[in-house]
């Protein structure tokens, strides 16, 4: 068995092997006494109090409830806290694979979980319309609808977008500057509201009777599938078809949760929910039928959500016993197995992609604030 590397040693390793991390840190405007003395802590915490069987990304989580001064150091050299945390993880992970840790995880990319803020009283929904671009919508004290935003740089506030909810909301894009968002409302019908690239609609009845929050997909361009539970636990679809509303079309299933959906093309959808087993059960339309139900297992403690980030790639998120975050993933031919994110979720999760290697997931947290996680 080989002897474990000092603090000294890995740090050297990183100097020398990996000096594009100071590289991005001093171009950030951090010096590198600095950087060198920020990694030395974090190669030490990772060498003599973390578990090597963990995630980079459990231990860099731990770290930071163990050091909470860090990221007052980041922000008073403005440093962007993306940045930090991504560059942090990779440390953790290069110092775990000296010593042959890591878990043999292979989501040591993950990076969070980041706290949003705010007082959510349902689980979030995710959007996006351009690269680099996130708009989270949620409801907030009072029922009403609340959202805030990713410009590319800073996190809006929180803005009020009225309304009474009894649901979590739902949202997509299908185009730059257009987001479509749904709930239930009062009444158990669907609502709906939009962004046309200036201003907000009033919200519009489209009626139902739904028994969870809603789900949403665009398999086009000014075209929408909304995806509900309804009364005996059937999956009810209602789609905008770029110039009109089509009636309620009955898919089935014995949905015990919020569906979920996404397309991944012009002529796909997947959506998914959980089945009578609390596992993840999944139906797809192929542009011309809808095929049945598939369980894909798990045991799940809340609704799915799911991302696509190219053609034919899926994620699905869920909450998982213990209140963590797991995903199982379709590669174009084949699911993986349930990976643990960690996290401690308090609701369903949310997730989104705005680019081929990139994911977004939120969730509700132990104080009822919005957390974040991100790979790519």
């Amino acid at each position: 068995m080989r002897q474990q590397p000092s603090a000294q040693e890995i740090l050297q390793i990183l100097r020398t092997q990996h000096s594009n991390l100071y590289t991005e840190l001093e171009q950030a405007g951090m010096n590198r006494g600095i950087t060198d003395y920020i990694f030395l802590l974090v190669v030490s915490y990772t060498l003599n109090q973390a578990n090597p069987n963990q995630s980079a990304n459990q231990i860099y989580n731990q770290f930071q409830n163990q050091v909470p001064w860090l990221n007052l150091i980041f922000r008073q050299f403005n440093i962007p806290q993306n940045l930090a945390n991504r560059i942090m993880v990779r440390v953790i992970q290069l110092t775990l694979n000296q010593i042959g840790g890591g878990g043999g995880q292979p989501d040591q990319d993950w990076i969070g979980w980041e706290n949003l803020g705010g007082t959510l009283t349902s689980g979030p929904a995710a959007a996006s319309w351009q690269s680099n671009r996130l708009d989270v919508f949620a409801r907030g004290t009072g029922n009403s609808l609340y959202h805030k935003w990713w410009n590319g740089r800073n996190w809006s506030g929180w803005e009020n977008l009225g309304g009474i909810l009894t649901s979590s909301p739902a949202a997509v894009s299908w185009g730059p500057n257009r987001i479509d968002v749904f709930v239930r409302g009062t009444d158990n019908s669907l609502y709906h509201k939009w962004w046309n690239g200036s201003s907000w609609s009033e919200w519009e009845n489209l009626g139902g009777t739904l028994t969870s929050a809603p789900a949403v997909s665009s398999r086009r361009s000014n075209q929408l599938d909304v995806f509900v539970r309804g009364t005996n636990q059937r999956l009810y679809k209602k789609t905008w078809n770029g110039s009109a509303w089509e009636e309620w079309e009955d898919l089935g299933g014995n949905l015990t949760s919020a569906p979920a959906a996404v397309s991944w093309g012009p002529n796909r959808i997947d959506v998914f929910a959980r089945g009578q087993n609390q596992d993840l059960i999944h139906k797809w339309w192929n542009g011309s039928s809808w095929s049945n139900w598939e369980s894909l297992g798990g045991t799940l403690t809340s609704a799915p959500a799911v991302s696509s980030k190219r053609s034919n790639r899926l994620e699905v998120f869920v909450r998982g016993t213990g209140n963590d975050l797991y995903v199982k993933s379709w590669n174009g031919s084949s699911w993986s197995n349930w990976q643990n994110l960690g996290g401690s979720l308090t609701s369903e999760p949310a997730a989104v992609s705005w680019g081929p290697n990139r994911t977004d997931v939120f969730a509700k947290g132990q104080n009822d604030n919005l957390i974040h996680l991100y790979k790519g």
